[in-house]
C-alpha cells in the first residue's frame, strides 16, 4: 500500500469540544505516524451571504471570520500540547463541510473526525455527511468515538470483499504500529433473498455454510502473519449481526476498522442501520477505509 510520502493527517475542527477530541487523538497519529499534522475548519458563512466581519461600532476582533480563525488557533494550540515535536498549521477554508473535507482527503494519509459537533461541522456523523465523506474520501477515515485506550486489540470487520482486504491491511499496519494483537471478526447469518424472485433452499446445511464462512475469515487475514509476525492474530468467527458483534469487540478494542462498503456479513456497511450502528454505538474511535492509497 502507499504511504502518501509527506501527506498530512488531516483533523476537521468547528469548536466543538469533541472536535478538540479529534484534534488530540489526530495529534497522536501525525505523531506515531511522523507526518505533518493540518487542522482545518469548513467555513460555510460565505456562501450563504451574510456579513463575515464585525458589526458596526464592534471590536474590530469579532465578527465570523474573526471567530473561525479562533477556533482554529485554539485547535493548533492544543495539537501542540499532545506533541510540540509533530509540524502544525491551520486553516479556515471557505465550502460546506463534506466538500471542505472530501477535498483535503485527495492530498492527506488520513482524516480525523469528531463524533459531533457545531457550527462548520454540525451533525457531520448524524446525517449525509457522514455517509458522504466516509464513503467517498480518497484517504481513511478515523471517527473518534468514546474514549480512546492505548491498550486493547486491533479489531477489523471482514467479509472477503475488495474494501474488506484494504481494511485488513490497514488494520494490521495499525496493530504493528501500536504494539498489540488484531482481531478479525467475520459475522455471518443465513442468506436473505437478493432482490425479488430470488428463490432460496428451504433447509441449510448449517455445518456446510459455517464452513464456507470460516474460509473466507482464513483467507481474510491469510500471509499477513509472514509479513507482520510481530503482530499475534485472531479469528473470530460470529454467527449473528455484523454489527452488533463490532460493536461488542469495540468494548475492550482501541480501534474497530471497516471497509466503507462490503458484501456478506458487512454489506452495506456506510449506507444503512448497520452503519449507525457501528459509528454511533462503538466504545472506540473508529477507521473506515475506502481507498487502495491508505497509509
Amino acid at each position: 500500500m502507499s504511504n502518501r510520502s509527506g501527506a498530512p493527517v488531516v483533523v476537521g475542527v468547528d469548536g466543538s469540544p469533541s472536535a478538540l477530541d479529534a484534534v488530540r487523538l489526530a495529534a497522536r497519529e501525525a505523531a506515531t505516524r511522523n507526518r505533518p499534522l493540518r487542522v482545518v475548519h469548513a467555513f460555510v458563512w460565505p456562501l450563504l451571504g451574510v456579513p463575515l466581519g464585525p458589526a458596526p461600532d464592534a471590536p474590530s476582533e469579532g465578527g465570523l471570520r474573526h471567530q473561525a480563525e479562533r477556533i482554529v488557533t485554539e485547535a493548533v494550540a492544543e495539537a501542540g500540547k499532545v506533541d510540540p515535536e509533530v509540524p502544525v498549521t491551520g486553516v479556515v477554508v471557505d465550502g460546506a463541510p463534506t466538500a471542505v473535507l472530501l477535498a483535503e482527503a485527495r492530498d492527506a494519509a488520513l482524516v480525523v473526525l469528531g463524533s459531533r459537533g457545531l457550527g462548520g461541522f454540525a451533525g457531520l456523523l448524524l446525517g449525509s455527511s457522514a455517509v458522504q465523506v466516509s464513503s467517498h474520501a480518497a484517504c481513511p477515515v478515523l471517527v473518534v468515538r468514546g474514549e480512546p485506550r492505548a491498550d486493547g486489540p486491533v479489531v477489523v470487520g471482514v467479509d472477503g470483499s475488495d474494501l474488506s482486504d484494504l481494511a485488513v491491511a490497514f488494520a494490521v499496519e495499525e496493530a504493528a504500529r501500536r504494539g498489540t494483537e488484531l482481531v478479525a471478526v467475520h459475522a455471518w447469518q443465513h442468506p436473505t433473498p437478493l432482490g425479488p424472485g430470488d428463490m432460496l433452499p428451504l433447509a441449510y446445511d448449517l455445518d456446510a455454510l459455517a464452513d464456507d464462512e470460516e474460509r473466507v475469515l482464513v483467507e481474510a487475514v491469510a500471509g499477513w502473519a509472514e509479513r507482520y509476525p510481530e503482530v499475534p492474530i485472531r479469528r473470530r468467527l460470529v454467527r449473528g449481526a455484523p454489527a452488533r458483534a463490532l460493536v461488542e469487540e469495540s468494548e475492550t478494542a482501541q480501534l474497530v476498522v471497516v471497509g466503507a462498503r462490503g458484501r456478506g456479513g458487512l454489506a452495506g456497511l456506510l449506507l444503512g442501520s448497520v452503519s449507525h450502528a457501528v459509528l454511533h454505538h462503538t466504545r472506540c474511535p473508529v477507521a473506515i477505509v475506502r481507498h487502495q492509497d491508505a497509509p
